[in-house]
């Protein structure tokens, strides 16, 4: 049977969450080069800009996520559509030993309920094509592919993927 986890939103200042970063940042590096790397520092997922959230099993940090809130340039701002707006989910990463427990899936709820709750229906992410698990958790949640987003450039390892939220 598998431990229960608690998820709690974070300030960025925990010294568990920058090891957890440190990992993911080492496990993404081994995966993909530097360019093809689109990792946020902390700072730009903070609140106002964002929110971060731990997961934990038996009060030891194990898994993280966060959103960076943004918005689209063009006409849909300038009309003041609220399709505008969106979270883009970074920063989801799981302590390989807990993986395969739902703790991505939940964190993933997590963040997309929060989108809501600041009145924000539209989650985007990027993530790469060397992590099949990730792919398909997404597309399981209801995720659907789509073109780049933001500042993102087209990347052959990259996907882009958005989902409607509730609302």
């Amino acid at each position: 049977m598998a431990a229960s986890f608690v998820i709690e939103s974070l300030n960025g200042d925990s010294p568990a969450l920058q090891s957890l970063l440190r990992k993911s940042t080492d496990y993404m590096s081994a995966l993909y080069p530097a360019e093809s790397n689109h990792l946020e520092d902390v700072e730009a997922l903070l609140p106002p800009a964002g929110f971060l959230v731990g997961v934990y099993v038996s009060r030891a940090m194990i898994g993280c996520g966060a959103v960076k809130l943004a918005a689209d340039a063009g006409a849909a701002a300038a009309a003041g559509s609220d399709e505008s707006s969106y979270g883009e989910i970074k920063r989801v990463f799981v302590l390989e030993e807990h993986r395969g427990r739902g703790i991505s899936k939940a964190i993933m709820q997590t963040l997309e309920a929060r989108l809501v709750a600041h009145g924000v229906h539209v989650a985007r992410l990027e993530t790469g094509i060397r992590q099949p698990e990730a792919i398909g958790l997404y597309r399981r949640l209801g995720y659907a592919e789509r073109p780049p987003f933001g500042s993102y450039r087209p990347d052959p390892l990259s996907i882009f993927m958005e989902k409607r939220l509730g609302g």
